[in-house]
């Protein structure tokens, strides 16, 4: 499948824009906050909560950071009027991160006020390896003000996560667990899927056990079902840990979960930057457009 993958990804560019936008409509709201606004609601009237993501962490300068602040104010101002179940997740480097780290911190931290006003949540998106320690260190200072309004994302396939949990252990935090979609190096991150998954286990565990609320976020029944295993162990409330999954994934399953009464939210991301996001995604990781082809395929013929 490496193959095919791959040259789906190469041959990305040459698709007509319409194409790739009725590939991706499955998994992107649409271009307009009205647009994450009616998926959202549909999403809460199956019982399932969300995190809406403006797309746009691609910036040249910090005027864009600017525009993008504005543009979560605008989302958090829409989930108030319309009774939303859902919270946001945000990119530092869109809140320019790679530009100037304080002014990301002050961005951040305006945007996490903001919420709290709303009684509202933030959660810092991860990104690749070379934002990790500047991520978790900006997430400290918040904290370190009194912001408690906001979590934070580790990464099961980074070989650093362990310790990350361990460093961050006194804040108690909230954290998403995923497995990470980045390419990265052999000494950065595992390379293969039972590896991932152990270390996925072994940072539930770790954070469960210091008393942090976890975010589960997969698509794997296995990971899944031992995860609702460590939770029984413990003697869990539902409200003690949720499960995440991207819209348009496994949308079986994710109803599976909420008909057992588990808490489930959904990622929907929206924005006009909808066509680069899209080929980036895959482009980081050709795994992914495989997926999308294969599952493309089972929508159409039965």
């Amino acid at each position: 499948m490496g193959l095919l993958d791959r040259a789906i990804v190469r041959a990305l560019p040459a698709v007509p824009r319409p194409v790739v936008r009725r590939l991706s409509e499955r998994y992107i709201a649409g271009p307009t906050l009205g647009d994450a606004c009616r998926v959202v609601a549909r999403l809460n009237e199956g019982g399932k909560a969300a995190t809406i993501d403006v797309l746009g962490e691609e910036i040249t300068n910090l005027e864009e950071a600017t525009a993008l602040l504005e543009e979560y104010e605008s989302v958090f101002d829409a989930i108030d009027s319309e009774r939303l179940d859902s919270n946001v997740s945000v990119k530092l480097t869109g809140l320019g991160l790679k530009l100037d780290r304080d002014a990301c911190r002050d961005n951040l931290a305006t945007l996490v006020r903001w919420a709290a006003d709303e009684r509202n949540f933030v959660r810092i998106d991860m990104e690749d390896s070379s934002t990790t320690s500047d991520t978790l260190a900006v997430y400290r200072e918040l904290r370190e003000q009194g912001l408690d309004n906001v979590g934070i994302v580790l990464q099961a396939y980074m070989r650093r996560t362990l310790d990350d949990i361990s460093a961050l252990a006194d804040l108690r935090p909230n954290v998403r667990v995923c497995k990470g979609i980045y390419v990265e190096p052999p000494d950065v991150a595992y390379q293969g899927g039972e590896a991932v998954r152990f270390n996925f286990l072994e940072a539930v565990t770790a954070l469960l056990d210091a008393g942090s609320y976890v975010a589960v976020a997969t698509h794997d029944e296995w990971v899944i079902k031992e995860a609702l295993e460590l939770a029984e162990e413990r003697g869990l409330g539902v409200d003690r840990y949720e499960f995440q999954m991207l819209l348009g994934v496994r949308e079986d399953l994710g109803d599976e979960l909420v008909r057992e009464g588990h808490r489930l939210r959904i990622y929907v991301p929206y924005g006009r930057q909808w066509y680069e996001y899209s080929l980036r995604r895959l482009q980081e990781n050709p795994k992914i457009a495989g997926y999308i082809a294969l599952d493309t395929v089972k929508r159409v013929v039965p």
